[in-house]
């Protein structure tokens, strides 16, 4: 009977870290080249001692499910749709690739995109600051900018009619998506041991540029509410499991009396 406290406990903590997931989802709707995650679940087996083995099998044992372990994963890989904004320092990638950022410690941010500004040292930067690691610098009399899908940047200065070519833009390629940890402001941290393809924009299908606009969030409504339906029912039946397994409980120990 404990094991059913159990099981139904471990499917309660399941179900409501699936709840946290698409709350979070929902709430992050409107974010800009926010990815979505998702829960999947796996049965998890235990062993125990056969009680019907010979005395010689005594350390027998059998497998028996005891409950549920469920994991978190981004969609990285689930393209948002492009929004376009007017705003030439905007940037999305039509893709899979990622933008390398250069932390405070010099470590490698992934950046799916988003506004770009110039940075006090004339660095081209993403909005919380960080500079690309390309380490592309605007010159402080540029009037214009531009950039083009394969990641050429250009920019006029003074008077100059002509656009000049300041820097590029690459991507890279994250093999191991699964395996990234999430920040604040859309950025990514991938572990010292990540490998790290870099390719031009267009090429092994990391993507192409397109200023101008911003890639919205991956969320779907509608499948996400289908989701909370199904996660709800499946709490409710996890406490109705507790439920049983109390009320049986209790007519074992009025037994005794």
């Amino acid at each position: 009977m404990n094991g059913a406290f159990h099981i139904g406990a471990i499917g309660l903590g399941a179900q409501q870290r699936a709840l946290d997931t698409i709350a979070n989802n929902i709430s992050n709707i409107n974010t800009p080249a926010f990815k979505r995650s998702q829960v999947r679940f796996a049965d998890v087996m235990a062993t125990r001692a056969d009680a019907g083995a010979m005395r010689a099998d005594l350390g027998r044992s059998l497998a028996m499910t005891a409950g549920v372990r469920s994991e978190s994963l981004f969609m990285l890989e689930e393209q948002g749709r492009l929004q376009s904004t007017g705003r030439a320092l905007d940037l999305a990638i039509d893709g899979t690739g990622f933008i390398e950022l250069m932390g405070p410690g010099g470590q490698t941010l992934l950046w799916r995109g988003g506004g770009l500004k110039v940075g006090e040292d004339g660095l081209l930067a993403s909005q919380s600051g960080h500079p690309l690691r390309a380490g592309i610098t605007v010159p402080g009399d540029a009037t214009a900018i531009t950039i083009d899908s394969e990641g050429t940047v250009r920019a006029r200065t003074g008077d100059d009619a002509e656009m000049v070519e300041i820097g590029r833009i690459m991507l890279v390629r994250l093999d191991d998506p699964v395996s990234v940890q999430r920040l604040d402001g859309g950025l990514y941290l991938p572990p010292d041991s990540a490998r790290l393809t870099e390719a031009q924009p267009g090429e092994d299908g990391t993507g192409l540029f397109v200023q101008g606009a911003l890639e919205g969030s991956n969320v779907e409504l509608t499948s996400e509410m289908v989701q909370l339906m199904l996660v709800q029912r499946a709490y409710a039946a996890n406490a109705q499991i507790v439920q049983a397994a109390d009320q049986l409980m209790a007519l074992a120990n009025s037994l005794r009396r």
